[in-house]
């Protein structure tokens, strides 16, 4: 393909991508009510645990639109994920090689489910993030009225930063397979891929927490070893 043809298509993926997260965002709009329900159950756990009713302070009369469009906009990006990987994949594949073309859809399909894993486990882990952060200073004089974009916002940027993070393995194993990192120096490199790590799931949960900050940080260096695993068999059979 010329210069040309590929910008066209490469317009043409993005259109289907921006298109495929419209989508999504409508139906997290028309739905919103029921995704704000599940989204607000962390902080309601908190609230009834503490004789509180689960409300959120609101100081501005656009306030509810633009929470309703934070919710819809991020909303529509996770639902429009399988798309958009798809979208990635087949327009990098006329530059792999035929073996690397059938592991497209492999791939797609398991960083979706890497994202899903990790967004899942964010939300496992948001109650104690919130229980932790709205009793790090022990003042009866501190009652917790929060905002709700503020909530939803600081919600919703560790969920996504946990899905991200799930995708290590993915990452790490692409890389491999196409030659740009190999498994010895993955191997060479633990204790910096640790520290790393720690770095990474510290900056991903800012609660301050080291149970929290450990409940990150080892599933991804499970995942890291994973990665080496999978790379070392793949270097036997090809």
């Amino acid at each position: 393909m010329k210069t040309m043809e590929h910008l066209l298509e490469l317009r043409r993926r993005l259109l289907w991508c921006v298109g495929s997260v419209v989508a999504g965002a409508t139906l997290i709009w028309i739905f919103f009510n029921e995704v704000f329900g599940v989204l607000e159950q962390p902080y309601c756990a908190f609230a009834e645990s503490t004789g509180r009713d689960c409300e959120f302070l609101i100081t501005d009369v656009l306030e509810p639109f633009n929470v309703t469009l934070t919710v819809a906009g991020y909303g529509g990006v996770i639902v429009a994920l399988p798309v958009i990987f798809y979208h990635f994949a087949r327009f990098v594949m006329p530059a792999l090689y035929s073996k690397e073309k059938r592991l497209v859809i492999p791939f797609v399909v398991t960083g979706v489910l890497l994202f899903a894993a990790g967004v899942a486990g964010g939300f496992f882990l948001m109650p104690k993030a919130i229980e932790v952060l709205l009793t790090f200073s022990d003042q009866e004089s501190f009652v917790p009225q929060l905002r709700a974009e503020r909530y939803l916002g600081f919600f919703i940027r560790v969920l996504f930063a946990f899905g991200l993070a799930a995708e290590l393995p993915l990452v790490l194993t692409f890389l491999q397979k196409i030659g740009l990192l190999s498994t010895d120096t993955l191997r060479k490199n633990r204790r910096v891929a640790i520290a790393g790590i720690v770095i990474l799931g510290a900056v991903i949960t800012p609660t301050g927490d080291p149970f929290i900050l450990l409940a990150v940080s080892l599933p991804m260096y499970v995942l890291f070893e994973i990665s080496i695993l999978i790379g070392a068999r793949w270097s036997k059979t090809t």
